[in-house]
């Protein structure tokens, strides 16, 4: 893990932009421009495959065209992101990053590629680098005006996803509402959707459902009025497991059931899985262990090789695993429950793996190994102590 002060050593100073890029003119400048907006409409829209293809004929040199060539790297990346393929999106990232610093683009530039290459540094895993690349981007941003603050929303959301992974919950909701506010203050509700849905999850993981239930419908609201179909998805997604929390079973499964064709109708197949995933978990909580096996093994055919979806992978394991304990089937329990673990380990959540000790807990429990039951459940609280002298 790279520390704050290591990277910002790493990274070129940012200079003040005196001109906007020189750029070529002519048909092929035309074309290239058409490409791009095309893209950008296409990852407006969540359809990530179709923007790649728009860009498969763009190739713009950076020195006669720095703006178109700035352009399709953040849309060439974020699609990429979007598909999972995360070492691809980052170089690319990266790139469009090193290429920001020259004196031909401005702070909203520079502050619009930090944060992209934040995200592919989350995406990763690598959690600390992508605190430090978000804040120095918040940083640069306060100098671009409006257009500087739709980054600085954006930045703030994402780096609530950072200190939720952290276990920082203060830190977390104080960022989502920074972001809500913001938003709000742009008229932006695509925006201030995504930022209630963090407020919505971190409310939930402090253990008020009640209130993560509030802002996940206000959310939901505002994603379905901006014809944001991905997101009002993953929130009723969450929306689904938070009913089943506040003891409503059949409202939880109607709206798993809601997010599921969402997410078909826009062609997310991976969000589909996740939907999936969480019906197998309010089946398998009512008693229905066949059933959520089958839908588990369903959600991780989809899931399989995702590294973008890496915290949801080790919990269909997870459910599969328990899933299989129900049905007396300990050592494909176990298998289960050693998965979720790995992939738990190289997310770096403290939280996830205690989860998954957790399980390897209940399982020698009931096979009456109470010592090793123990030392499962006594290695999870450890983990998720605050103190340790």
């Amino acid at each position: 893990m790279e520390s704050s002060a290591a990277l910002l050593q790493d990274l070129p100073p940012v200079t003040p932009a005196f001109i906007r890029p020189a750029t070529v003119s002519g048909p092929g400048r035309t074309e290239m421009a058409a490409a791009l907006a095309q893209a950008e409409s296409h990852v407006q829209a969540h359809r990530y495959a179709e923007a790649l293809e728009a860009l498969s004929e763009a190739h713009v040199p950076a020195t006669s065209a720095p703006d178109l060539a700035l352009g399709i790297l953040h849309c060439e990346s974020w699609a990429r992101l979007y598909l999972g393929e995360i070492e691809a999106a980052d170089a690319l990232a990266e790139r469009a990053r090193s290429l920001s610093e020259a004196v031909v683009f401005t702070d909203v530039d520079r502050a619009e590629s930090l944060f992209r290459l934040a995200c592919c540094r989350l995406k990763g895993n690598r959690v600390s680098n992508a605190v430090s690349l978000f804040t120095l981007a918040l940083q640069v941003g306060e100098r671009g005006g409006i257009a500087g603050d739709r980054v600085r929303v954006q930045a703030f959301e994402w780096r609530a996803r950072c200190y939720q992974r952290q276990r920082e919950w203060d830190a977390a909701q104080v960022d989502a509402e920074r972001s809500v506010e913001l938003a709000a203050q742009l008229g932006d509700g695509r925006l201030e959707a995504l930022a209630l849905m963090q407020c919505s999850i971190v409310a939930e993981r402090r253990g008020d459902p009640l209130l993560a239930r509030f802002y996940g419908e206000r959310a939901r609201t505002l994603a379905h009025d901006n014809g944001d179909h991905q997101t009002e998805a993953r929130i009723v997604n969450n929306l689904g497991g938070l009913s089943y929390l506040l003891g409503e079973p059949e409202v939880a499964v109607a709206y798993l059931k809601e997010s599921f064709a969402l997410s078909l109708e826009i062609g997310n197949d991976a969000d589909a899985a996740q939907a999936v995933s969480s019906l197998a978990q309010v089946h398998l909580r009512c008693g229905a262990p066949r059933l959520a096996e089958e839908q588990a093994r369903h959600a991780l055919s989809i899931l399989d090789e995702r590294d973008d979806y890496v915290d949801e992978r080790g919990n269909v394991h997870l459910v599969l695993g328990r899933a299989l304990l129900e049905q007396s089937r300990d050592d494909e329990a176990l298998k289960e429950f050693a998965a979720a673990e790995w992939l738990f380990e190289s997310l770096g959540s403290a939280s996830h793996v205690a989860a998954a000790w957790m399980a390897q807990g209940d399982l020698y429990g009931r096979r009456g190994d109470l010592e090793a039951s123990t030392a499962l459940y006594r290695r999870a609280a450890e983990a998720l102590q605050d103190f340790n002298f």
